[in-house]
This record gives structure tokens, C-alpha cells and sequence, in this order.
């Protein structure tokens, strides 16, 4: 009977991620000969092939398709773990992995930081870009040990708790006929230069709750990766953009720009901390989550 173990499951990893055995082989620290042999061992354990030779070329059959789907799940529960008890070992806490699914997520997670990080100097953090908008996935995965997003996804094993409320707004630049308006229609878009973040439309507040739902489409749509620069272009006459009120009224010193509600009522929204349930009661996440409630009334202002 095959014995499945860790080293098959970087292996697999490994080639899946290098493309090769020799360069896998390479990343592992292991010769390729022994590499290959490790492989065929296994392969003849299991009775069946991980992947199928084409030429220098290797591409995973269906049992080697479940064990990188395997290998990609448990690996990094694993690393996390000898990461934690490493940490503990050397008398430190742990660390706070972040994931973000919003830009200005990260603006406002700042502010949350520099007191936790005062208040619990022995705990790290860590923020992970890679997951800004698939972060799901990455907080089942142990990769990730707090997903900050506006819109929470409720899984079974997973928690979302409401710690920021705020307002998204129409931010327009100087002389806009708009600048000094009660609040916009959605129609009164429909020939603006609307400057987003780059990502799908459907996660864009400004589409999926102001425009789509009146059947309007701006004039031309630009996506900008950064806020700086997306203020200032706004501030150049170059289009209007959406961003909440908080940091728009945090960077009119700088920029020469001006909140807008969007609609009579406006866009309200909320930031969520999402965490893994078995965490709930580790004693520095649950601090961070209190004092994120705590703060975020006080210093988003």
C-alpha cells in the first residue's frame, strides 16, 4: 500500500509550479534523477500515472489533477503551522496575515495597525497583496488569517464581522458642473470619464448598486491602479472616480477634489473582517477585532 507524504505533494507542487522535473528539481534542492525516481516509485505505489510525458513536457492526468488540487490545500496549512510553532518556539506570538478585496482597504487598515502593533508587540503583521480580490479561497486555505472586504461571502467555517461603516461617494475635480450638487443621478454619468480601480465591473460598487441597475453605462471607463494618482486625475479634469467619503475628505488637503452623494439616499457600505470560526477565540485576533471596532468610529473621520 502506497504511503502518501509531504515530499510527494511538493514534488507535485513543485513541477506544477516550475513547469518541469529539472527545474522543480532544482527548487527542491534535489537532483533530478532522484527527483524521477521518487516520482516513479510513487506512481507505481498508487498504480496509476500523475501525469502524462509529452516529449520534455508533462501534463497532469486526473489522479495527478487531484493530487495538486490535494498539494495546494494542504501545503500551506502545513507551512503555516511549523511557521506558528516556529514562532512560539522562539517566544513570539504569531502573526496576522492580511488579505484585502478593496483598494481603499488598505488606507484604512493602516490606521488599525500602528496602535495593535504598539498594543501586542509581539505579534507580526503581514499584509497579502496576491489575494486582493480571491481572498476566499486563501482564508480556507490558512494562507491568510483575516480578509478585510466590503462584501463578505458566508461560508460554513467562516465569520464576517461589520467594524466600519462608510459612505462611497462621486468624486468630482474643480469647475465640475456636479461640484457643490445635492447628489448625481445615475443619468447625469452616463457622458462622464468614470476612473475605477482595475477590477471587474460586478465588484464595483458604482456599477452594481448606482448605474446597472438603471441600465447606465458612463462614457468611457478608465482603470487607474493607484489612489494618488486616481485623485489627481480627477483633480485634472481628467474624469470622475467613486471612493468613500473618509478618504476623500482626508485628501482634499492635497487634491483640489470634492465628495458628491450618489443618489438621494447614497451608496452605505460597510468594512467586514472575515476569520476562520476554529480562530474565533485566539486571544491577538480577537484583540485586533475589537479594537478595529473600537478605532474605526474615531479615526476615519
Amino acid at each position: 500500500m502506497a504511503i502518501l507524504e509531504r515530499s510527494h505533494l511538493e514534488i507535485i507542487r513543485a513541477v506544477d509550479r516550475h513547469g518541469s522535473l529539472t527545474a522543480a528539481a532544482q527548487h527542491l534542492h534535489l537532483t533530478q534523477s532522484a527527483l524521477s525516481h521518487a516520482v516513479r516509485k510513487l506512481e507505481d505505489q498508487l498504480g496509476v500515472s500523475i501525469w502524462h510525458r509529452e516529449g520534455r513536457n508533462l501534463r497532469t492526468t486526473q489522479a495527478g489533477d487531484y493530487l495538486l488540487q490535494l498539494s495546494n490545500r494542504q501545503l500551506p496549512q502545513l507551512e503555516h503551522a511549523e511557521e506558528v510553532l516556529g514562532q512560539f518556539a522562539r517566544g513570539e506570538r504569531g502573526t496576522l496575515r492580511f488579505g484585502m478585496e478593496c483598494h481603499p482597504c488598505y488606507q484604512w487598515l493602516l490606521k488599525i495597525v500602528a496602535p495593535y502593533l504598539a498594543a501586542w508587540p509581539s505579534v507580526d503583521v503581514d499584509v497579502k497583496q496576491k489575494f486582493q480580490f480571491g481572498g476566499i479561497g486563501a482564508l480556507f486555505g490558512h494562507e491568510i488569517d483575516v480578509l478585510v472586504t466590503p462584501d463578505p461571502l458566508y461560508k460554513s467555517g467562516l465569520k464576517f464581522e461589520p467594524v466600519f461603516d462608510y459612505e462611497q461617494v462621486l468624486v468630482v475635480g474643480p469647475g465640475h458642473t456636479l461640484r457643490g450638487a445635492a447628489y448625481v443621478t445615475p443619468q447625469q454619468l452616463a457622458d462622464e470619464t468614470l476612473i475605477t480601480y482595475p477590477v471587474a465591473i460586478d465588484r464595483l460598487d458604482i456599477y452594481t448598486e448606482f448605474l446597472m441597475p438603471q441600465g447606465i453605462s458612463p462614457k468611457r471607463h478608465k482603470v487607474i491602479e493607484t489612489t494618488d494618482i486616481m485623485l489627481q486625475m480627477v483633480a485634472s479634469g481628467r474624469g470622475v472616480a467613486a471612493l468613500p467619503r473618509w478618504l476623500v475628505e482626508e485628501s482634499t488637503a492635497q487634491f483640489d477634489v470634492a465628495a458628491v452623494t450618489l443618489g438621494p439616499r447614497g451608496v452605505n457600505k460597510q468594512i467586514h473582517l472575515g476569520i476562520r470560526e476554529a480562530d474565533a477565540d485566539t486571544d491577538y485576533l480577537r484583540a485586533f477585532l475589537a479594537l478595529a471596532r473600537s478605532l474605526s468610529n474615531g479615526v476615519l473621520v
